[in-house]
């Protein structure tokens, strides 16, 4: 028999894993000295080197001053650099330094340590499926969100 409430229990079941991925992920990078808002800065950065520092808050979900204190850290810890836009002096551009590609890579290992620890006793064949099905997950929420965005301005 099927639940009537497995839809909510769904929701809930997707946010408690995320929520409780990033507790465990900030445990288990607490050592390398990064918080998360820090190293959720430069994992972006790491896929999207020299954004300007509006659209990092934008895509983000921060505000501009949230943001602007959190870069001036990490630009203090040398993780990462301002620079001006090569076009519009006025705008800044944000790259992570060579230090802040070593902890990318470091990130990365400790990524793929805990992933197999939350993965265990998951064949590859599951993981594949889990990662698809995810995979599709989101594609139907980025379609949603998009849909809803484009009624709002209609």
């Amino acid at each position: 028999m099927v639940e009537e409430n497995w839809d909510i229990r769904l929701g809930f079941l997707m946010h408690d894993v995320s929520r409780l991925r990033r507790i465990v992920f900030d445990d288990f990078v607490k050592p390398l000295g990064v918080t998360r808002s820090q190293w959720w800065i430069l994992a972006y950065l790491s896929r999207h080197d020299g954004m300007i520092q509006t659209d990092l808050a934008a895509v983000l979900e921060l505000g501009k001053a949230s943001l602007g204190g959190l870069i001036d850290r990490l630009e203090a810890s040398r993780l990462l650099e301002r620079r001006a836009d090569p076009v519009d002096r006025r705008v800044k551009r944000i790259y992570l330094s060579k230090d802040g590609q070593q902890l990318i890579k470091e990130l990365r290992v400790k990524s793929h340590e805990m992933s197999e620890l939350i993965l265990k006793g998951l064949s590859e064949q599951d993981r594949l499926t889990l990662t698809n099905l995810l995979s599709h997950v989101k594609t139907n929420l980025l379609s949603m969100r998009s849909d809803v965005a484009n009624e709002a301005s209609d």
